[in-house]
């Protein structure tokens, strides 16, 4: 490798770290551990790098030791695991003192992982990102030999997102009438066009999320995993967009794509599904009462983003409320987050936290048949499960019902349950 090439990229991206304006997160890195950031593209992953690499030359790191790589650089195209050592070499050339290294996409070069692993046991400052099948949690332990801590990175939630829009949410602003109006306004956005940081830029932000899904589907799905049959991967993510609040069988999709004329066999929905899955557009949830050898058989799958969703449904704007709980539920409680449901036992209930022992319903509005059902949901739940001790119903906007049972639920609006999650908020 061109050791003046990669300076000149490094120097190159000196420059873009220095022009680009950080926004606040509640995710912290630190330079004193290494860490492997993962998650969908264009979450902002790399702009918490350049976070991490402002507050590194803040505090008295010269430039001539950050080295800060894209590997999604057209340059790099041709890179090797051989070539990696070069990495180590202009870093030297560059700066007598040790560097911080910061290696964004680096699973685009095969055999990536043995030279990430050796630079950790050099106790050299590593960061790194990735945003397909590579960087999923099943497998960094195994390939980086758990050396690197994983940090999952989401767009923005919606504090993050009030952050960036510049719209205050405190206790006060959300008692008090004209600025809790504000911070409703931005719920209302925000559900419908998700949270990824760059889209604030956008005059067009559903165009912008259009394009990260093209980039999603052509690049990280359908390329990387030489799928030939595009159309059929594609109609899947909009069959399972349509699925959105209700559990759905490998079967079921299966049907629904032969129904309109796509012949492709089971295994390939699974095996579709599964690449879907490892881009990180979608996650799935397991039903609590499945044994663990049929867990997949009927999950639901929600998406990464609102904005994502949106771009699938027409006017359901109960699947984007049920998708924002989901979304909140499963950044904060991972793999625990699940649902519940019993022929035995009637039971139906959209997410179940174990450790909380809490069961939560969402209900687009209150005082209708449908959250008459909800309530009752959650009653009988409590009733078959003596455990539970919080029954939670998550709402569009009101607090209160004439369910004879109220009494028992804790009711949240959602912009008061992102902001405050299973804590029960002064402002009510």
């Amino acid at each position: 490798m061109q050791h003046e090439l990669l300076k000149r990229i490094i120097l190159e991206q000196h420059e873009v770290i220095r022009r680009t304006k950080i926004v606040p997160r509640t995710i912290s890195l630190s330079s004193e551990i290494n860490q492997v950031l993962t998650g969908i593209r264009r979450a902002g992953k790399s702009t918490l790098l350049y976070s991490l690499v402002k507050q590194l030359v803040a505090n008295g790191v010269d430039w001539s030791r950050i080295i800060y790589i894209n590997f999604e650089d057209e340059r790099l195209a041709e890179m090797t695991a051989a070539d990696l050592n070069d990495i180590l070499i202009v870093q030297s050339e560059m700066s007598a003192q040790k560097g911080f290294f910061f290696f964004d996409e680096i699973q685009n070069v095969p055999g990536w992982e043995k030279f990430a692993r050796r630079m950790a046991d050099r106790h050299e400052s590593v960061q790194i990102t990735g945003s397909n099948a590579k960087m999923h949690s099943r497998d960094i332990q195994t390939t980086l030999g758990g050396r690197y801590l994983e940090i999952q990175v989401w767009p923005y939630s919606f504090e993050e997102y009030l952050n960036a829009i510049g719209t205050p949410h405190g206790d006060t602003e959300l008692i008090e009438t004209v600025a809790y109006g504000r911070v409703r306004a931005g719920c209302n956005t925000y559900l419908e066009e998700g949270g990824f940081p760059e889209s604030l830029r956008y005059p067009s932000k559903r165009d912008y999320i259009s394009g990260v899904y093209q980039k999603i589907l052509l690049g990280d799905i359908i390329v990387r995993n030489e799928i030939r049959n595009s159309n059929a991967v594609a109609l899947l993510v909009k069959k399972i967009a349509e699925t959105v609040m209700h559990d759905v069988s490998y079967a079921k999709l299966y049907g629904s794509l032969k129904a309109i004329g796509i012949k492709i066999s089971k295994d390939s929905v699974i095996d579709y599904v599964s690449c879907i899955t490892d881009s990180f557009l979608l996650f799935k949830i397991y039903n609590h009462f499945s044994p663990f050898s049929e867990r997949e058989s009927t999950p639901k799958y929600y998406f990464a983003d609102n904005g994502l969703l949106n771009l699938f449904i027409t006017d359901k704007k109960s699947a984007l409320l049920e998708n924002a709980v989901a979304v909140w539920l499963k950044r904060h409680y991972g793999d625990e987050l699940c649902y519940i449901k019993s022929a035995a036992t009637g039971l139906d209930i959209d997410f179940y936290i174990p450790s909380e022992h809490a069961a939560i319903q969402v209900c687009l509005q209150l005082n209708d048949q449908s959250s008459d059902r909800e309530i009752d949901n959650l009653i009988n739940a409590s009733a078959c499960m003596p455990d539970l001790t919080r029954l939670i119903l998550i709402t569009a906007d009101e607090v209160s019902s004439n369910h004879p049972d109220c009494s028992r639920i804790e009711m949240m609006p959602i912009d008061i349950f992102m902001l405050n999650g299973l804590e029960q908020p002064k402002a009510l």
